[in-house]
This record gives C-alpha cells, sequence and structure tokens, in this order.
C-alpha cells in the first residue's frame, strides 16, 4: 500500500530542492520582463464552469479535459488552457474600460493526454494577454515580450515562429472543402507534406491557382524574404492582407532590435481554433516542442459578452526548463546560508544569532544538536556554506 501511495499518477511530477529552486528564477525572471512592460498579475480559479471551455471557444476537446460536478449538478473542469479564463474574468471586471487591459499570469493548467503520448498531464504557463488593442502594434509587442523574456532566462540560440491564420484560412473559405478533406489537408500542410497536398487535392473540383497555392504553402517558411515568395500564392484578398500585416510587424520588431530572432511559416496550424489573426510559436535546441506560443484571438470575448480584439501569448515552462538544462544554461540560484547547532539551554543564543543573520539577508536554519550526526556533511548536501556552534549556555 505505501509504495503505491509514495508515488504519483502518470502524468504528473514532484519538483523539489534545486529543481525548485531553479524553477521559481526562470519564473521570476520572466514575470520581471512582463511587468517592466505594463502587464498586471491576475489569478483565476484552478477549475471552471465547462462552457469557459466548450467546443464554441474552440480550446481543448472534450475528451482530454478533467471533468467532474459540483452540489447542483453543474459540470466542472480543470482549466486546461488560462486564455478563455482571463477572458472571462476581463468580460465581468472590465467592462467599463475603454483602453487596453495589459494582464500576466503564471499557473498550472490540466490535460488529460493520452498515456502513449508520454506529456505531462500537469503544466506550469506563465504568460500575457492584451485585450482591447487589435493593432498590428500590439501584435509586435506580444513577440517583444516573448524574445525579451527569453534572452533574460539565458537562452541565445531561438527562434520565433510567426504565421496568419487568414492566409492559409482564406484559401480553405475559398476552396469550400468539406470538413474531412479540410482535416487531411491541414495534417498535409504542418508535416510539410507537398506530395500529400497534390494528391489530394488533384481530383478536387477547385481552381489550378487554388490548388499550387495550397502546394506551395509547405515550402513558404524561413526568413522575412518568403513574404515575397508568398505574394504569388495570396490569391484571396484575405491572403494579402495577412501579408502585409506580417511586413508590418518584422518592421516593428526592428525597432526593438529582435528581427534576428525571427522567422515565418505561413503553413503554421494551432489545434486551438480561436485564433483569427498571426499565430506564433518559439522553438529552441533542447525540445521537440515550443517552449511559448500565441497569437490573435479576436472573437473569442464574443463568447464571454464582451467583443473586444484581443492577443497574447504562453511559456510552457516545463519545456523551457528542459531545453535551458539540456543547453546547459546555468542558473544563480546559490543564496548565502547558514547552520546554527544548539542544544536546548542555548535556545536564547541560538535564535539572537538566527535573527542577526537572517536581517542581513542570509538564510538560516536552526538545528538542535543530535549525538552521532555529520553536520558538515548536512550542510554540504544543502549548499550551507558555514556552520556556527554556539558555545556556553544561556
Amino acid at each position: 500500500m505505501y509504495k503505491q501511495i509514495l508515488h504519483t499518477p502518470d502524468g504528473v511530477r514532484d519538483i523539489y530542492n534545486d529543481e525548485c529552486r531553479r524553477k521559481n528564477l526562470v519564473q521570476n525572471a520572466l514575470h520581471g520582463v512582463l511587468h517592466s512592460y505594463g502587464y498586471e498579475d491576475i489569478q483565476t480559479p484552478t477549475f471552471e464552469y465547462f462552457d469557459v471551455f466548450s467546443r464554441e471557444v474552440g480550446t481543448v476537446p472534450s475528451k482530454e479535459l478533467y471533468k467532474f460536478f459540483d452540489r447542483e449538478g453543474n459540470t466542472l473542469v480543470l482549466r486546461p488552457d488560462i486564455t478563455p479564463s482571463i477572458a472571462r474574468a476581463v468580460a465581468k471586471y472590465f467592462t467599463e474600460e475603454d483602453m487596453p487591459v495589459r494582464l500576466c499570469y503564471a499557473a498550472n493548467t490540466f490535460i488529460n493526454h493520452s498515456d502513449f503520448q508520454g506529456r505531462l498531464k500537469e503544466t506550469t504557463q506563465l504568460g500575457a494577454e492584451m485585450i482591447g488593442d487589435g493593432s498590428v502594434e500590439a501584435d509586435a509587442e506580444m513577440i517583444a515580450l516573448v524574445v525579451e523574456s527569453l534572452l533574460k532566462t539565458g537562452l541565445t540560440e531561438f527562434q520565433v515562429s510567426i504565421g496568419h491564420v487568414d492566409f492559409f484560412g482564406s484559401l480553405l473559405r475559398e476552396s469550400r472543402l468539406d470538413d474531412e478533406m479540410e482535416m487531411g489537408l491541414l495534417e498535409f500542410i504542418s508535416n510539410k507534406n507537398i506530395y500529400g497536398v497534390r494528391e489530394l487535392l488533384e481530383p478536387m473540383p477547385i481552381a489550378y491557382g487554388l490548388k499550387e497555392a495550397f502546394a506551395a504553402i509547405p515550402n513558404l517558411f524561413g526568413s522575412v524574404d518568403i513574404l515575397e515568395k508568398a505574394d504569388s500564392c495570396a490569391v484571396t484578398e484575405d491572403a494579402k492582407r495577412a501579408l502585409e500585416r506580417l511586413r508590418k510587424i518584422y518592421e516593428l520588431l526592428t525597432c526593438y532590435g529582435y528581427e534576428k530572432y525571427v522567422t515565418f511559416d505561413l503553413g503554421v496550424v494551432s489545434k486551438y481554433k480561436y485564433y483569427t489573426g498571426i499565430i506564433f510559436q518559439a522553438y529552441t535546441y533542447g525540445t521537440g516542442e515550443a517552449i511559448a506560443k500565441g497569437g490573435r484571438y479576436d472573437t473569442l470575448m464574443d463568447h464571454f459578452g464582451k467583443p473586444a480584439p484581443a492577443t497574447g501569448f504562453v511559456f510552457m515552462l516545463d519545456r523551457l526548463m528542459s531545453a535551458l538544462s539540456r543547453q546547459k544554461i546555468q542558473l544563480d540560484t546559490a543564496v548565502q546560508k547558514a547552520l546554527i547547532v544548539y542544544r536546548p539551554s542555548q535556545a536564547k543564543k541560538a535564535i539572537a544569532k538566527a535573527m542577526e543573520l537572517r536581517s542581513q539577508g542570509i538564510v538560516t536554519e536552526l538545528l538542535l544538536e543530535r549525538i552521532g550526526k555529520d553536520y558538515n556533511a548536512y550542510a554540504a548536501r544543502n549548499g550551507i556554506s558555514e556552520t556556527i556552534y554556539i558555545e556556553g549556555q544561556d
């Protein structure tokens, strides 16, 4: 029995000691950048009503939600995604606000992935949302925040890949494919499978120009120059507007000095269906999945009765920590620590000494003396640089 309850369930894990210190250090560094841009903290509930994350919102599929019931029989879910929760909160508390609302957060999310996927089911997310600003400048600020934040952690080798859902989406609307064909096309394009795209569309009664545009999309990724190449595939007005917005974002990022960290991918897709404009993902060495992702979601607020344009992003903190570790990026978690060893009769002196050291910013542990214990070994295990033995009586 004890062996079973000492283990965590599949998909969750304990984080402690140095690993926990490093995670908190990175989290504080990221938060510091967000605060420097004027973002205020918000905390939303760990669980919400099911409708906050329903299919209409376009977030995690229902089968991957942790669902349960309250006493009144309402269906509740552990949050799988924080953006819809923040949208709900803004609709409730910022109804009269006529200026952009900047909010940031750090919290755990819960997704019941299939066991064979090998992913954590509880992960930490840290992100920012700007609600009430539909400008290209707001989009550029989001990407600049991602770049500056990652640089703050010590990462130097990373790229933020930017796309626009309307480039591909407008071509889909023009083609009028059914849902099954659309899903197949999405899969081929996300896998950069040009041959699969051509084979799927060859028998379809759609314009030749559209077919060629779809076939070209898997290769439309790279530096800013790829936007010029994409012009020939922009066979709809929405696609042309999407390219123009991406050009403006790049121009603004040069003002930040962050353009070298940016690439473009016109075939990027997301499982979250609420994105309506730019969409981006950040990648680095040491992890096969995105360490940050985000985009524009101008219709999500409609679901909560307060229409407003919005944009945001999230860091997948656990993946980021894994990348930092595999790249051997050192994080300074060292703190000055002291250990005071004393006997019961020396408690008054020991406490006074501990209070003195703590007032100097030194982390200080009090430990009653025990016969036969190796205090030096204990200090070494716990990063304690000084061991003090109290002499005499109170």
